[in-house]
């Protein structure tokens, strides 16, 4: 009897460990999805949102799989490439505030740090919103509420941002690694607004 008690306990225990590893491996394969569905340059936002949806359903047993998150990334575009394009235009006022503290130019070093902090929080508010993003919702009611949430939630912010030093690291030390790692961090922006919605 009690080595059927053991056995039970061993076994429970191996699933539970078989599935949290389950769930760490698929954030790595859908690092590399989010990977790939980026290389449009504007098509990072809905590659995002498709991979956070993906995680979602896997979290949730629901199954999914590529052809899910394929089809997820194509309704994303559609709307979603505006948002990548507005990216990359906050990012380019950014580095030009940048270039503006290297130069010496008074007042340069403030406004070089506040254009940082803003990108940081930028990116913050756009994992927020792709973690919740669902196809009939809307880009600039996501964003918004991201934002809200990026200021309203201080902890969850900074769990984000700890998710993107380990990507940026991962980058430094070999960036292959980083690819994967973008899963890791994707998830762990649906597990902050899961924490959220939940207080």
């Amino acid at each position: 009897m009690a080595q059927a008690r053991a056995k039970a306990r061993t076994s429970r225990g191996e699933s539970v460990f078989a599935e949290k590893f389950g769930v760490f491996a698929e954030c790595l394969l859908t690092g590399v999805w989010i990977a790939v569905a980026s290389l449009g340059v504007v098509t990072y936002p809905a590659a995002l949102a498709a991979g956070a949806r993906h995680l979602r359903r896997r979290i949730a047993h629901e199954g999914g799989g590529l052809r899910e998150f394929v089809a997820d990334f194509r309704v994303a575009v559609r709307r979603g490439w505006v948002v990548g394009l507005a990216g990359w235009a906050v990012a380019g006022a950014v580095r030009v505030d940048v270039q503006a503290a290297r130069a010496g130019i008074p007042g340069g070093p403030l406004v070089g740090a506040i254009g940082v902090f803003a990108l940081i929080g930028a990116v913050v508010s756009l994992l927020r919103a792709a973690a919740v993003w669902t196809p009939d919702a809307g880009w600039r009611g996501l964003l918004a509420g991201a934002g809200r949430r990026t200021v309203l939630d201080p902890a969850g912010t900074f769990l984000i941002i700890g998710g993107l030093a380990v990507v940026a690291a991962s980058a430094w030390f070999a960036a292959p690694l980083a690819v994967p790692v973008l899963g890791a961090v994707v998830a762990a922006a649906v597990a902050v607004e899961e924490r959220y919605r939940h207080r």
